[in-house]
């Protein structure tokens, strides 16, 4: 925060990050939901995806703003997520918020309830590419317990 960069400042503080991360992992404060650090390679390969996806229906929902013929067809669909986890389940339901035109209403490890803009909106989340991205992404996390409980 100084702009101060000398090797010992940047030494200091790369140590002092090292032994508190060290200190963190041997109280056990470190938990897979928590800080999914297992998580961090999957993240390379989703999120430039969701970003694209996010671009792309941000694109979609301003073409059916702008036409004069306002061509919405606001949906509600409900489908059984792939996700096994919480850090799974949580993913997707945030990612199909994040993406414009769809709102994730109600979530759970048995039924998702989806808001959409368009039929065509609705029918893709129900049976989806994000649903089987985050599958994926969720990958080696632990079996969900106690969800719903």
């Amino acid at each position: 925060m100084s702009g101060i960069f000398t090797p010992f400042l940047l030494a200091a503080g790369l140590g002092s990050a090292l032994f508190v991360a060290w200190l963190a992992h041997r109280m056990d404060l470190i938990d897979h939901e928590g800080h999914p650090f297992h998580l961090t390679w999957s993240a390379v390969t989703y999120w430039p995806w969701l970003i694209k996806e996010i671009m792309k229906s941000a694109i979609d929902v301003a073409r059916i703003i702008l036409d004069p013929k306002l061509p919405a067809s606001p949906t509600v669909v409900r489908f059984k997520p792939r996700q096994k986890t919480v850090v799974g389940l949580v993913t997707h339901a945030n990612s199909i918020t994040l993406t414009p035109g769809t709102l994730s209403i109600e979530v759970g490890p048995e039924e998702f309830m989806v808001h959409a803009l368009t039929r065509e909106g609705a029918a893709a989340t129900a049976v989806s590419e994000m649903d089987r991205r985050v599958e994926r992404f969720e990958g080696g996390a632990p079996e969900r317990a106690g969800i719903g409980t």
